[in-house]
């Protein structure tokens, strides 16, 4: 199965629990849906298990707020031999779809691994 880069791999809408004490959503939760989207294409590139090891980059460019509909991107921008770069856009959908805001983005990193928790080459079943 083949992801297309304009669908998103996610889509969330966060909680009342998730808001910090500005009125606007948590950081950290925002880096967990970004993890839970990447962990699933750099999965899928590796037909098997993988283990989130560096966020290379990451940028918050604008608030997530509690009514927004967040779409997360992601998309494998580079395939090393036991290792691979996740590239994640995240985009907030306000008031009710009528505008679109690029919140966040990031470059993830992840290495295939095997049964036993050890690298493996990512073009190896696992």
């Amino acid at each position: 199965m083949t992801l297309d880069p304009k669908e998103p791999v996610l889509r969330v809408v966060p909680g009342p629990t998730d808001i910090n004490a500005n009125g606007h959503i948590f950081g950290g939760w925002v880096l967990s849906q970004m993890d839970i989207a990447a962990g699933i294409v750099a999965s899928r590139r590796a037909n098997g298990s993988v283990a989130t090891v560096a966020i290379d980059t990451m940028e918050f460019l604008a608030p997530i707020h509690l009514r927004d509909v967040i779409s997360v991107y992601a998309q494998v921008e580079r395939v090393g031999r036991t290792s691979m770069g996740i590239r994640i856009e995240v985009v907030a959908s306000r008031d009710r779809g009528r505008e679109e805001v690029k919140v966040t983005s990031g470059l993830f990193t992840f290495v295939a691994i095997d049964a036993d928790a050890k690298p493996r080459p990512v073009d190896a079943p696992e």
